[in-house]
This record gives C-alpha cells, sequence and structure tokens, in this order.
C-alpha cells in the first residue's frame, strides 16, 4: 500500500538549503558566508549585476558589433479574405483609404497584406502592397483582380 511518507518526488533533484550562522564548526558561522563590513555585510542589500562600484561597467565600454536590419523593416497590416468578404460589396475597391474608412486599422501610410485565409466570393478589385501565395492562388481561381502596389506609390 502506498502511503505519504513513502513517496518521493521525482521531477527534480533534491537540492540541499544553506543553512547560515549555525556556528563556527560550520563552515558559514558568525559573518555567514558574507565577509566582513561592507553594503554586502547588511541586510536588505541587492547585488547589482555588471555594477563595478562606480567605475565604468564593462558591457558599456565594449563596441556595438554588428548589424540589425530591424530599423528598415517595413512593417504590413494584415488583412484576410474573409474580412474583405465581409465588409465589402460587388464592384468596390479595396485598398488603404477603404480599408482605413471600414476601420480595419488606423492611418492612411500603412503597408497592407492580403492573407489567404477564408473564401471571397464577391467581385472586388484588390490593391495591396503584398499577397501571400494561398491569397494569390484563391484570386486568380475566383477570377478576382488585383494590383500590386510598390512602396513608391504609397
Amino acid at each position: 500500500m502506498m502511503s505519504l511518507n513513502t513517496l518521493k518526488n521525482t521531477s527534480r533533484p533534491h537540492r540541499y538549503l544553506k543553512r547560515v550562522g549555525r556556528g563556527l564548526g560550520s563552515g558559514l558561522g558568525k559573518t555567514c558566508g558574507r565577509g566582513e563590513k561592507g553594503a554586502g555585510a547588511r541586510s536588505g542589500y541587492k547585488r547589482r549585476h555588471t555594477y563595478e562600484g562606480g567605475q565604468f561597467r564593462l558591457f558599456m565600454k565594449l563596441p556595438i558589433r554588428g548589424f540589425s536590419n530591424a530599423r528598415f523593416r517595413q512593417a504590413y497590416e494584415p488583412v484576410n479574405l474573409a474580412q474583405i468578404n465581409d465588409l465589402f460589396k460587388n464592384g468596390d475597391v479595396v485598398n488603404v483609404e477603404t480599408l482605413t474608412d471600414r476601420s480595419v486599422f488606423k492611418g492612411r501610410n500603412k503597408r497592407i497584406k492580403i492573407l489567404g485565409n477564408g473564401e471571397l466570393t464577391k467581385k472586388v478589385t484588390i490593391e495591396a502592397h503584398a499577397f501571400s501565395a494561398s491569397a494569390k492562388e484563391k484570386l486568380t481561381k475566383a477570377g478576382i483582380s488585383y494590383r500590386l502596389i510598390s512602396s513608391n506609390d504609397a
């Protein structure tokens, strides 16, 4: 029969607690491993990592290396075919202005990407900065006209 005193924790190894202040023979008596005097010996002391006692920190002295393209990244506002199907009627033009008017997103200086989620049954004209492969496939299969806007036009 299984009882509480026979259960073992097998999920992680047992971590022994550091018992300080239990006499000189324990190895952590008297100053309890904190050394003599100073801020580190006091209660409430928090070590600030990378702090070097007022000296300029090492990571701040090191040069910044490499290049990140993040500053030049062009973000797209995603719009699904299902959203277009819900918001527009036959013969409408889908572009940044009309999507902004229908509160799909805010701001007219956005770049939009049409994604292929859902079905588009209405005959609309789509003008966007990018199209996913699945969206292009669905649009050509349905016979819906779409136009790719270059970044210079926007």
